[in-house]
């Protein structure tokens, strides 16, 4: 008889908590993560190179004036003639010699704090 009646007892479920905690942990885990994250960000200075920021925009002391640009656009309308393909490999060439005059064009002198406009602390 005793065999009988475990086999149709109803047992009450086992309460099981593993869900939960895998699911607090995680987000421990991912807000810790972020948080250092975000501090080396900010302590590295790697914050101010990002100038879309409003809190982070150069002051008008800060801007250097330089002239603008002259930039050449070459027609897609218009037919293609001699005198056009003519001006257009003189802009050309002119933007080539300019890239002849560096020194060194793989050094990060391009990447360098006075050439993106970062002030010294």
């Amino acid at each position: 008889m005793k065999i009988i009646e475990k086999l149709f007892k109803k047992e009450e479920p086992k309460k099981n908590h593993d869900l939960l905690f895998l699911g607090i942990g995680a987000t421990l885990i991912a807000l810790t993560t972020t948080s250092v994250s975000l501090i080396l960000y900010h302590n590295s200075g790697d914050i101010y190179l990002d100038r879309s920021r409003p809190g982070f925009l150069p002051d008008e002391d800060e801007v250097k004036n330089t002239p603008p640009v002259e930039d050449y656009e070459f027609s897609e309308t218009e037919p293609i003639t001699e005198e056009s393909l003519d001006e257009y490999l003189k802009h050309y060439q002119s933007s080539m010699d300019e890239l002849d005059l560096l020194e060194d064009p793989y050094s990060s002198t391009p990447l360098s704090d006075e050439s993106l406009g970062i002030p010294e602390k």
